[in-house]
Order: C-alpha cells, then structure tokens, then sequence
C-alpha cells in the first residue's frame, strides 16, 4: 500500500534488544501509549526501532557524510517500517546538559527576553541602544569580565592551600601540591631556589610563604636528584608552579573529574564582587523593563515575570509584540506544572522529567506538524495534579496534526490513550512480544498482561491481583522523631517539619512545592551533621537518588556493584590463567592488558556527528566484546568473561548460584526487580530509575543492623504498577529490620500505603514551601486545602 494513503505506522519483523519478530500496525495522527513491565522491550520498538529507524532515515537524507556513518552506527534491527512520518524524541536524557545551559537557554525564552531589553527597554540618558548579545552572560559583549559570565569566582588562601602548618614542605604542608613525583619535583625545584623545605612551614617568613603559594612567575632551574639505590637520576630542567596557579589550571582544564574535585577543594566559591552574581555587564544591568534589571526577571518564577509582562505599560508596538511573544511561550510551560522556574535556573539542577517537560513546552510553541513524537515518560516527577494539564498538552500536539507515541506507567496516561501497544509478558528474555494492539478496552481480554491487571483493576478480580496497599499491614509505632524547625533554604520559609523514625513516610506534593529541598537538603543535611553525635537515633544516612551510576559505557552494572571483583577472581583462580601468569588486571577492561585496544575496553567508539550529539557504536575491532581474542580463550564454567558480561541478573544468578559473594549480590539486584538487566549493560543505557535501583540493591546486599535512615527521591519513577509491588516489599522490609524510610512520592498508591505522609504546598515555588498537612495517610486526605487530598483519598478508596 502506498505510504501517504495508508493511514498506519507497519512495522514488520522487529528484533531490537530482546523483542521477538515483533509486528505491529499503529494509526497515524493518534496518541499511542507503550506500555509493558520494565524490561518487556517496549523501549526498544518505541525508541530502539520507530525513532532509531526515522533518525536513520534523517542521516540517509542529509549528506554523503552523515550516509557513510549509518553504518557505524547501526540500522534498528528490523525487516521494515512503512508510513513513518519524520521524528522528535524527547527522551529523558541520560547526559547533563552544561553548566551555561539554563530554563532560559533550553526554552529559547532568554533569547525573547534579551530582545524585549535591547528594543523596549528604558535606557540611562545618554546610553547607547545595546544590541541583545549584551544582555546575555554567555556572550563576549555581554559577560562580566570579573567573572566571565558565571557569577561566582573561584578563589583559595593560604588556609586553604596549607591546612597544617606545623608541617614542612618535604613533609607535605602544600597540601594541594599534586602527589607522587609531580608533587617531589616542586619540593626539589624549591630546595634548588634556596628554600628551606625542612623548617615547619609556620616559621618561614611571610614573603616567601606568598611567593610559594601565590606567584605567577614560573622560573627554571636545574635540579639535582637526590640518588636512591634503585635507580640513578640525571640533572634535569624543572618549571616551579605555585600551588594556587596549580589548583586554578587544574580546576579550569583537567579533563580528571576526580583532579578537578580533589582541587575545588582548594576553592572557596562566592559571589563575584564587580557584577554581585549578576552575570552581565554594567551597562547591560543599566537597562530596565517594568523597572526591573534583565538579572532581576530572569531570577523570578516564570509565573511572575508573566504577572510582569502582562502588566507592564506600553511601551510602543515593539514591547507590545514581543512581550506577548514572550507570554505565549511561558504559557506552555507553566500549563505543564514549571511556573515556578526560573529563566536562570541551570539545567543540571533540574530533574529529567523537568527537563523534558521543558522540550515539550517549547515543541508546542514550534509549529511543527505531521511528524512523530516520540516521549518518555512524560509524567515522570508529576504529581497527579499537573497530569491533567500534561494530558491536554498530548493532546494539543495530536490536534495540531502530529503523531503521539509515549512510553509510559502512569495509569492516567494509558486509560487516555487512542491505542496502546502493550509488551510483555515479563522482562527480558521473558518479554518481547506484543500482547496487544488497538484500543485500550481490548486489553482488558489479555489474561497474561500485567498492565491489564492494575488498568482494570476491579473488587472481582482475584486476591493475588489486587494492588498491594490493600492487604493489611500492621500499624507501626514510630520510635521517636526527627524534627527540623525553622528552614530556610529555595522556597522554603521557615519551615517546620517532623520526620518519625521506625516508619515509612512519603512527602508530597505538586512539583516545584519543596519537597526535594526539604528532603534531600534539609533532613540530610540535619541527620549527616549529627551521626556522630552520643544518643542520636539513627546511626547511617543513605541517600538513593537517581544520579547515574556512571557517565560512559565503561561503568556497568557488574563494576558498580562490586560482581565484577568476584568474576575476575573466579577467572583468574582457573587453571589456564594461573598456568598463563595472569592476575586479576588481565580480566579488567580499564587496563592495558587483556582489553581491547581498539575501544580501549569500552566495546564502543564514539562515532562524531557534526552539528549533532555523538553517539556511540560497537567496536570494529572486538565486536563489542570489550577483551582481545588471547583473553577470551580463558574460559570459567565453559564461558567466556565477555559472556559472563552478557548474562543477564537472572541468568547469572543460577550460573553463579554456588558462589556466595556473586549469588547475594545478584540475589538484592532480582528481589528488586532488575532481574533483566545485563550484568555489563553500560551506564549510558541505564533510566534514572534503574540507576536508583542498583544503588538500592547495593545498598541491601550489606544490610547492617545499625539504624539507618533511606532517603528515596521518586523511587517509583520509570515503573510499570507490577514493578512498584516489588520495591515496596523491599522498602516496607527496610522498614520491619527496625530501619527508617523516607520517600519524595507522586505515585497515590504508594502514598496511601505509608505509615506518615507530610504534604508540601500548596502550589509550586513561591507558592509552595509550607507543611499544609502531615499525619497518616487517612488524615492527610480530609485536609482541606492540600492538591494532594483528594488524589490520595481516592487511593484509599474513601
């Protein structure tokens, strides 16, 4: 059939990651909801196979260039795809944008602002009209030179530099001096410059301290090592560098994130003092609109700066149209829940649900029209309140004439669906087939999927389907309380909270109301600083967020949960390594040795697209299997180690089920629900909530008695219904071992199935930040005035 009358998307064949053949027919010009327990793939023919073979078709389209590395980046494994118009994803990016990034600068607002300031904004008399770089802090013609555009400036002293002075330098009193024989090679330059590196550092004289510490200069001198027995050392020509001209290069260009770190601890970070964090230049802070400085509105909630602009007066046709532009495209974003941003708010800050609400606000403002989008998990971090408005949004890109695919959870977003593809029946190997396709009604007859389960959820369902809150749970008697009072911090305003210990308790409320700030800030900031002290209640703090476990393929599952050591050993312990010299180095791909030296252990190389981000593909050399062909002659059991990274949790467990050290590890990881993933699967390729999970099964697999307190920030994130049964069991067991649990939750269900609920509120940022209810979840639910309540008393089912 031809493809502009055939009104379906035909996909034919598909083998992605671990779909089966899969065939699927999807109308155009609808909103077609995945959905499938994690793991069941349907991520893979939503984004590995739909937008993957679009993007393909997009490189094939473009130039010679980008057409010579399709190959390189691989085609989607498919036999065919059929009337697939061009593609937007807006996933949940696993990198973080930079630091310059902003709400601003990803909205395209900050451009409209700048704008509004250079045409209409009231200018000193005299003053030249700037053009609107000059309004921008990332800008040669707009960025303070003090600072160059950052607003904060990095600076170190003495006390710093040196934190012990009662040592001498040959004894290491330049504590920021790099280690080793960088660090040996200063003391010999000083030594040969007259210094006397032996005396206690306090009694040198103060001249010389400033000149060790602080120069610019950077003389040459001979150095003469002194002679050791190993080894003879001629004279050589050494450069002295001061320890603060060290600590800033280092700071400034290392491409080491663990250098940088270890030297920002040398800095003091502060305001800086010529532009007072502003950013810009004097004479772009000189202009104002609505009498407020171009720093001043980017700082405000983007509900206030509409306030601004909607009352602003008229200031002639240029200020008229673009302060409506401006209008309309905030519009979008605060319908999605994000009024409470700020235009200079950095992009790493926000959250990823944040952030692609964010792409999402600025795509309806574009126009587009007859393409696929492409999201995922939109609700992500919404509390059910702003899911309404994300509804109407979904909506509004299908009017406009586009197709909707989303791969989502949230049982709001799939009963809204036109169509839904639903994969299963269980993850991985176990998953990747379609168990339905068509309108959402037709799920109801597919006995073996989970999502029918929870979406028709209904009293004659048997027991053992029923949601989990609703089997009685005994009532738990918290054993003390941690109280914060007065925080300040964000929208927080003297705030006053109280956390029980021995009991699970869920903090909500809309996004943007406070409750990151309060948990993640506040309550660790408070239990961390007083761990130490006799008679505190809770002896450890573990804090599971959804921060990669890593930032490039070379970390993986098996590496961060310490498997990897106990593989190694095993493989090194066999009888043809011991026989071969080989120690456990050998089996690492992070060393020269048994890797590949192609992708240097990676099993990928970084294919670079110019004008696009980069992408990674399997290494011509090793096929992706990280090792050279000598190492993965050493087999363990009959496999190769590079199979052993291919198992998957599952498999693993019963491969490795007679070695205690793997099996528990590999126990925490499947009790959790992460039974699917395999052992190597790069960090890149990990959600946030995955991500949180391992942490969490790292964290169960050494559970200690002492009393801990787990802070979880939406732990539910990324979880089909089915899979949310299984971490609560885990994190309600947390909390019968005598442990504390305290989660940031939009999920009702949750909510309603904690002993203690805190509600933050009642709207987002400067709206937000009050307690406006706290008790168990019954109560929460009757009190008048909180956006939560009724969400959560319809949970509880009263």
């Amino acid at each position: 059939m031809h493809q502009s009358t055939d009104p379906y998307v035909r996909v034919r064949g598909a083998r992605e990651h671990n779909l089966r053949g899969v065939d699927v027919d999807i109308p155009r010009d609808a909103l077609t909801v995945f959905t499938g327990v994690s793991g069941s793939g349907k991520s893979s023919l939503a984004f590995g196979t739909l937008y993957a073979e679009a993007q393909r078709r997009y490189f094939e389209s473009v130039a010679p260039y980008a057409r010579r590395l399709i190959h390189q980046i691989g085609a989607p494994k498919v036999d065919s795809v059929t009337g697939l118009p061009p593609a937007v994803s807006l996933e949940q990016r696993r990198s973080s944008p930079g630091s310059r990034s902003s709400v601003g600068t990803v909205t395209m607002l900050s451009n409209s602002l700048r704008m509004l300031y250079s045409r209409a904004g009231a200018y000193p008399p005299g003053a030249e009209r700037l053009d609107s770089d000059a309004f921008s802090p990332n800008t040669a013609a707009g960025a303070c030179p003090s600072c160059h555009g950052i607003g904060r400036i990095h600076r170190t002293d003495e006390r710093l530099l040196v934190p012990d002075p009662d040592l001498s330098i040959r004894q290491g009193a330049v504590a920021a001096w790099p280690g080793a024989w960088q660090g040996k090679n200063l003391r010999d330059i000083l030594e040969a410059l007259g210094h006397d590196v032996d005396a206690p550092w306090r009694e040198l004289p103060a001249k010389d301290r400033e000149w060790i510490l602080f120069t610019e200069e950077q003389p040459v001198v001979t150095v003469h090592p002194v002679r050791d027995a190993e080894r003879i050392q001629r004279p050589y020509q050494g450069t002295y560098m001061s320890a603060h001209r060290y600590v800033m290069r280092t700071f400034a260009d290392s491409k080491s994130a663990t250098l940088r770190a270890r030297a920002e601890k040398f800095l003091t970070d502060s305001p800086c003092p010529a532009c007072g964090g502003r950013r810009l230049r004097p004479e772009a802070l000189a202009v104002t609109f609505a009498g407020r400085t171009i720093a001043e509105l980017a700082a405000a909630a983007l509900t206030e700066l509409d306030d601004v602009l909607a009352s602003a007066p008229p200031g002639g046709e240029a200020a008229r149209v673009l302060a409506e532009d401006l209008r309309a495209r905030i519009a979008p974003v605060t319908e999605l829940g994000l009024g409470y941003l700020s235009l200079d708010r950095t992009a790493p800050s926000l959250s990823a649900g944040e952030l692609q609400r964010l792409r999402l606000a600025t795509q309806l403002k574009s126009g587009l029209f007859g393409v696929v989008y492409v999201l995922d998990e939109p609700s992500a971090g919404l509390h059910p309140a702003d899911t309404e408005a994300l509804l109407a949004v979904l909506d509004r890109l299908k009017a406009a004439g586009n197709t909707v695919f989303v791969v989502e959870h949230h049982l709001d977003v799939v009963r809204h669906a036109d169509w839904l593809v639903d994969v299963g029946p269980l993850a991985g190997e176990h998953g990747g087939r379609v168990l339905h396709c068509g309108p959402p009604a037709g799920l109801a007859a597919v006995a073996e999927s989970a999502t029918a389960r929870h979406l028709f959820a209904s009293p004659d369902r048997e027991p053992e389907r029923e949601p989990e809150r609703e089997r009685p749970r005994p009532v738990r008697e918290a054993r003390g309380a941690i109280r914060l009072s007065g925080v300040d911090r964000h929208n927080l305003r003297g705030v006053t909270a109280e956390f029980p210990l021995g009991v699970f308790t869920a903090v909500t409320g809309v996004s943007g109301s406070g409750k990151s700030t309060l948990v993640g800030q506040a309550l660790a900031g408070e239990v961390a600083g007083r761990l130490a002290e006799p008679g505190f209640p809770v002896r450890r703090l573990v804090e599971v967020d959804q921060k990669p476990i890593g930032r490039t393929p070379r970390s993986n599952l098996a590496t961060y949960t310490g498997l990897f050591d106990v593989v190694r050993r095993l493989f090194t312990a066999s009888d043809e390594a011991r026989a071969r010299g080989w120690k456990a180095g050998r089996f690492s791909f992070n060393v020269p040795g048994g890797r590949c030296e192609t992708c240097q252990g990676e099993g990928f190389v970084s294919v670079e697209l110019l004008f696009l981000p980069s992408t990674y593909a399997p290494c011509p050399e090793c096929g992706g299997a990280r090792y050279n062909a000598e190492t993965l002659q050493v087999r363990y059991e009959g496999l190769t180690i590079a199979e052993v990274l291919s198992l998957t949790v599952e498999a693993a467990a019963v491969f490795f089920a007679e070695v205690p050290a793997a099996a528990r590890s590999l126990r925490a990881l499947e009790g959790i629900g992460l039974g699917y993933l395999r052992l190597g699967q790069p960090a890149t390729e990990l959600s946030g909530g995955e991500a949180q999970r391992i942490k969490l099964a790292t964290e169960l697999q050494r559970l200690r008695r002492d009393h801990t307190l787990y802070l979880l920030d939406e732990p539910t994130t990324g979880l089909h219904p089915a899979d949310v049964r299984v971490l609560l069991r885990q994190l309600h067991g947390l909390v019968d071992a005598g442990h504390s649990v305290v989660v940031v939750e939009h999920d009702m269900d949750v909510v309603a199935g904690a002993d203690w609920v805190v509600d933050l509120g009642p709207g987002g940022g400067a709206e937000g930040g009050r307690v406006v209810a706290s008790g168990t979840p019954s109560e929460v639910a009757r009190t008048p005035g909180s956006r939560t309540a009724g969400y959560l008393a319809r949970a509880l089912g009263v």
